[in-house]
């Protein structure tokens, strides 16, 4: 994962951009996977973990309304996470999960491996949904994968301000 961590950093670094994450069902991975690179206080500019639903509102700014209506593993919510996350940072990206990372929590709509993914760019929002197998650890690690290849792939693609 670090091959993918120091594509994200060029790609930050030429913009002069800073990347902040709004983390559920990772418990911070994301931002740790993202610190764990030298030089990263030079495009991260900070993780937000919020693995309780009052977390996601009081750190978010993430409506109770919206969680209550449908559930923290759902776009509505994602998307409010990454905007939440630019709103409460002084960074031009993000990138917001939540997620089912079991072995338990799943319903027949939200099986275990459901995990949603919002990325907050200067353009708007984008968000994707993905059903990852395998159990947590796999879950989570396959969830840090995706995000940080896929926010690498939508900045490049990102028109420069």
């Amino acid at each position: 994962m670090q091959s993918e961590c120091a594509l994200l950093a060029d790609v930050l670094l030429k913009k002069k951009w800073f990347l902040c994450t709004a983390e559920s069902c990772t418990g911070g991975l994301i931002a740790a996977t993202c610190t764990d690179l030298a030089g990263s206080s030079q495009w991260f500019e900070r993780g937000f973990v919020t693995y309780s639903n009052a977390a996601k509102s009081e750190l978010l700014g993430v409506p109770e309304a919206l969680i209550a209506q449908h559930g923290a593993v759902s776009e509505p919510v994602v998307r409010a996470m990454a905007s939440g996350a630019l709103a409460h940072a002084h960074a031009q990206v993000a990138i917001a999960v939540t997620g089912v990372a079991g072995p338990s929590g799943g319903t027949t709509d939200k099986p275990v491996g459901t995990v949603w993914f919002g990325f907050a760019l200067p353009s708007g929002v984008a968000t994707e949904c993905h059903h990852f197998q395998g159990g947590r650890a796999a879950v989570r690690q396959a969830t840090v994968l995706h995000a940080l290849t896929r926010v690498a792939e939508l900045i490049l693609k990102e028109s420069t301000p």
